[in-house]
């Protein structure tokens, strides 16, 4: 317990989100208000926003959840992606923007994520710092509202707040893709934010709808399954299996194609708390936010950014296991077992090493899957805070937040996310250079550099083309790998879950053609 102290009002002149105007503790007063310090980046922070909603939910009356957004990265400032993650992540209390740390420095926060919690009479009665707290603050919560009804000094009401979604709810035909997967077979996407899986022609012809819609860990056919914000996904050809890295289910699901069914193959469903090297039975095994997948053989890789930690598992023995890294955040090079990493969320390999896309050092990095199975830094500084947007060579080279690796022609292409840009790195030098996007988000298609992404974090290329998960631009971009133009893919009768209707039209593999509401 840390001393009992007034609570520092929150600034009224910032910007505020989730809200329609500025709120203030001391309109909360009777109320438990919990702060809670994080930055979007950040899978810490993203993992307790389910303890918070649950939270929130149980204590609707009595309990304030305020965010306070205190970005890390530079991209991370600009209010407009703070709003695309709210959307994002489905956050449903009120978040300040925490420009310059003046609200983290005031409250003396010196970890994300952070939860300051302030009674009923505006005084901050405790810090907790990390991680799956939940049965601690719903103990302290009972615990305050049981004094303060003693008192007198509860107010029991129940509030309402006007919504980002309210303003811009997830209608679009896709929502933050974060993977795309180019096969001979076509084209898988990992619709997150609608919590499906869609696979297409490379023209745009929607061949399959895989699960509802709704979140949930669900098995079963195509029509009945549930996923939880599904990321990273691997194709094996010969047998038509889709494997699929479950992210917020914390599993991993097998798709099969041929009988048109899924089902869970590894995790438990529950977040793994375990970061120190283990593993075992597939679904015996609890996992932590498995983020990309990668197939060599019958091993599946697994880029398993909860626990800062590259994984394996065995197709045949369903055995499951940590493959590299202490569990340590951090960037450290040299054999499996002592190496390190930092939420590793894009994976890829030329068969000899793995590439990794190691988000939160801002760098590429390799890992051998063959003798002498060492783990190096292909480019990036390798520090947590040491990011920017700088071509060159090695350690020199600074990236911002990438989250998409692919290996193909014998270079690596990589998602910059928080650049807003696609950059080719050469992973036996470590030379990257900038080939797609001008810095700046948007929509724009062209040629080179004179086109515009929004924090793009998948990448697949297959014959010519490079496809790219655009995420917060809701799309799929094509790139011509001959002349570096990029189109922006069309897909044929798709819609959003619960804004279309079937109507009398062709059926195409089961699932019939749809018109959408509201769009031509």
């Amino acid at each position: 317990m840390i001393p009992r102290v007034r609570a520092p009002e929150l600034p009224q002149n910032y910007s505020w989100l989730n809200t329609e105007k500025p709120l203030s503790l001391k309109q909360f007063k009777g109320r438990v208000v919990i702060l809670d310090f994080w930055t979007y980046c950040c899978i810490n922070c993203l993992h307790i926003l389910p303890n918070l909603k649950y939270l929130e939910q149980k204590y609707k009356d009595s309990l304030t959840v305020i965010g306070v957004h205190s970005a890390k990265f530079d991209n991370e400032k600009e209010i407009e992606n703070i709003r695309q993650a709210i959307l994002r992540y489905d956050i449903e209390h009120a978040v300040v923007v925490d420009s310059g740390f003046r609200i983290w420095e005031e409250y003396a926060v010196r970890a994300w994520p952070t939860l300051i919690i302030i009674d009923p009479e505006g005084y901050v009665i405790d810090q907790i710092s990390g991680e799956g707290n939940r049965d601690i603050l719903d103990e302290l919560i009972q615990k305050l509202i049981h004094q303060h009804q003693d008192k007198g000094t509860i107010n029991f009401q129940e509030l309402s707040l006007t919504l980002e979604k309210q303003h811009q709810p997830l209608i679009t035909p896709l929502a933050f893709p974060g993977k795309v997967l180019a096969t001979p077979t076509g084209l898988f996407i990992a619709d997150s934010g609608h919590h499906r899986l869609i696979m297409s022609s490379f023209d745009g012809e929607i061949l399959h709808l895989i699960g509802t819609g709704k979140s949930g860990l669900t098995d079963g056919a195509f029509s009945e399954a549930q996923f939880f914000a599904p990321q990273g996904m691997a194709y094996d050809a010969e047998n038509q299996i889709l494997y699929v890295a479950d992210t917020e289910n914390h599993t991993l699901r097998r798709v099969d194609l041929k009988h048109q069914v899924v089902e869970a193959i590894a995790g438990t469903g529950e977040q793994s708390r375990n970061i120190h090297p283990h593993g075992g039975a597939g679904l015996e095994t609890a996992l932590n936010s498995p983020w990309d997948l990668v197939k060599v053989g019958n091993t599946l890789f697994i880029a398993m950014a909860g626990s800062h930690q590259i994984w394996e598992m065995d197709l045949e023995t369903t055995i499951i296991k940590t493959y590299a890294g202490t569990g340590a955040e951090a960037c450290v090079d040299g054999s499996l077992t002592e190496s390190a990493f930092a939420q590793p969320s894009g994976i890829s390999t030329d068969g000899n090493e793995l590439y990794i896309a190691d988000s939160e050092v801002s760098s590429i990095r390799g890992v051998g899957i063959v003798e002498p199975y060492q783990v190096r830094t292909i480019c990036g500084s390798g520090s947590l805070f040491g990011f920017g947007n700088l071509d060159g060579q090695g350690e020199d080279v600074r990236l911002q937040h990438c989250l998409g690796v692919e290996y193909a022609q014998n270079f690596l292409w990589v998602a910059d996310t928080y650049n807003h840009q696609i950059k080719l790195v050469s992973p036996s030098t470590g030379n990257c250079q900038t080939v797609l996007g001008n810095g700046s988000s948007g929509l724009q298609d062209g040629q080179g550099k004179n086109t515009r992404f929004f924090e793009p974090s998948g990448l697949s290329a297959i014959a010519s083309f490079l496809y790219i998960a655009d995420t917060n631009n809701h799309a799929i971009r094509r790139v011509d790998l001959n002349t570096f133009e990029v189109k922006t893919l069309e897909f044929f009768g798709l819609c959003a879950p619960d804004v279309c209707i079937p109507v009398n039209l062709p059926v195409i593999n089961s699932y019939p053609s749809f018109v959408t509401f509201g769009r031509e």
